[in-house]
C-alpha cells in the first residue's frame, strides 16, 4: 500500500523550481501526495500540482530563454520592482479559474497580512489569488490588496508552513526547506545557455534595485525604450543598461591577514560578494530572516523527512534557472529518500 505524504513546500524565490524535481522523485518512488501546504514559490508549485497542471507548467518554464524571461518582467515603480501580471497571467492560463476547495487534494497557501500583522492561510476561494498573494515577495513583486488587507509573501512570518498539515493524518510529513546552509556538497548542474541573454538579464535585475527611486519622466522613457527594442528584431533588449567587462580577478587575501571579523562560533566572516543593488540588499536581508524562521519551524514541528536545498545555489530572483534547479531538487530528494528508506529497512 502506498504511503500517504503530507508535503510542505517552503519559500525561497527562484529556488522554488527545485520543488518540481522533489515532487517528481517522490512520485517516482510510489508515494501518494495526499495534501500540500506551501509558501511563496512553494504555494505556486504546490497549487499547480494540486490542480493537475505541473507537467504543463514545467514545459513552459523550461522552454523560456533569457529573452522570454525578460519579456515577462513588467517593471513597476510602486511597492515592488515587478507587477507580476505577465507571469501570473501565464500561470492562470495554465491552471485556469479554479477554487481551492475544488482541487483534487487539500491545499494551503500561506501569505502575510501587513495591515493586521498576521499570517493568513488560504484553504478555500480562488487558487490564483492565493498563489499570487503568497508569492508577493517584498521589493520584487507588488503586494495583493484584498479589501483592507495588504498581502505579501508568507515567508516573512512562516517560510516553511508545517502546521497546516499536522492534522492531515498522513503516514509521512515531508518538508522541503529552500534556505539550508549545510548542504555544501551539492552544486547546481551546468546547462549551457546563450551568454549574451544571461548577461542582459542579470543587468536588468540588478538595475531594478540600483535605480530606485525613479522619477516619473525617466520611468516612462525607460518603458518606451524597452518596447521599441523588443519590436526591433535583433536589437538589444536593454539599450539603457551600460555593458561592463568583468574586472580582473584578484587573489583573495587570507582572512587572518585582512582582519576579517569572526562569527559567534569563531569562524571568519568573509564578504566575497556583497549586494549588487538595493533590490539585492533587500532580498539578501529577507533570506537571512527566512533562514532563521525556517529553523524555528523545523524545531517546533519536526517533519518525518526534511529535504534541504542549499540557498547558495542561486540568487533569490534568478528565475531563468528552472532546468538546473529542477534537476538539483530531484538529486537532493533522491539522496534524502535513499537515506530514509535505508534506515527503515
Amino acid at each position: 500500500m502506498k504511503k500517504r505524504v503530507a508535503l510542505v513546500l517552503g519559500s525561497g524565490g527562484a529556488r522554488g523550481y527545485a520543488h518540481i524535481g522533489v515532487i517528481e522523485e517522490i512520485e517516482r518512488r510510489g508515494y501518494d501526495i495526499a495534501c500540500i501546504a506551501g509558501c511563496s514559490m512553494g504555494a505556486v508549485v504546490g497549487g499547480i500540482y494540486a490542480a493537475g497542471k505541473l507537467d504543463e507548467y514545467r514545459d513552459w518554464i523550461e522552454s523560456l530563454d533569457y529573452l522570454d524571461v525578460l519579456r515577462l518582467v513588467d517593471v513597476s515603480f510602486r511597492l515592488g520592482a515587478i507587477r507580476g501580471e505577465k507571469v501570473f497571467g501565464q500561470i492562470r492560463k495554465i491552471v485556469g479559474d479554479i477554487n481551492i476547495e475544488d482541487l483534487r487534494i487539500p491545499y494551503t497557501a500561506v501569505a502575510a497580512d501587513l495591515t493586521n500583522q498576521q499570517e493568513i492561510w488560504f484553504q478555500e476561494g480562488c487558487l490564483h489569488q492565493a498563489m499570487r498573494a503568497s508569492a508577493a515577495i517584498p521589493s520584487l513583486f507588488t503586494p495583493v490588496m484584498q479589501g483592507n488587507r495588504m498581502l505579501v509573501d508568507g515567508g516573512i512570518l512562516n517560510p516553511l508552513p508545517i502546521v497546516p498539515v499536522v492534522s492531515s493524518h498522513c503516514d509521512l510529513i515531508i518538508a522541503v526547506n529552500l534556505n539550508s546552509t549545510n548542504q555544501r556538497h551539492y552544486q547546481l548542474p551546468v546547462i549551457q545557455r546563450p551568454a549574451a541573454f544571461k548577461t542582459r538579464f542579470d543587468s536588468l535585475i540588478n538595475s531594478l534595485g540600483s535605480k530606485f527611486p525613479f522619477r516619473r519622466k525617466q520611468a516612462e522613457q525607460l518603458l518606451i525604450l524597452e518596447q521599441e527594442a523588443f519590436r526591433a528584431e535583433g536589437a538589444d533588449p536593454n539599450p539603457w543598461i551600460e555593458s561592463a567587462e568583468p574586472e580582473a580577478q584578484q587573489p583573495a587575501a587570507a582572512p587572518e591577514a585582512s582582519g576579517a571579523p569572526r562569527s559567534a562560533t569563531g569562524s571568519f566572516i568573509i564578504d566575497n560578494v556583497g549586494p549588487a543593488s538595493l533590490l539585492d540588499l533587500i532580498n539578501q536581508s529577507f533570506e537571512v530572516m527566512q533562514t532563521s524562521l525556517a529553523q524555528y519551524k523545523i524545531a517546533g514541528y519536526p517533519p518525518d523527512i526534511l529535504i534541504n536545498v542549499p540557498k547558495r545555489v542561486c540568487r533569490f530572483f534568478e528565475f531563468y534557472k528552472a532546468p538546473e534547479l529542477i534537476a538539483l531538487g530531484r538529486e537532493i530528494a533522491r539522496d534524502t529518500l535513499d537515506r530514509y528508506e535505508s534506515e527503515q529497512n
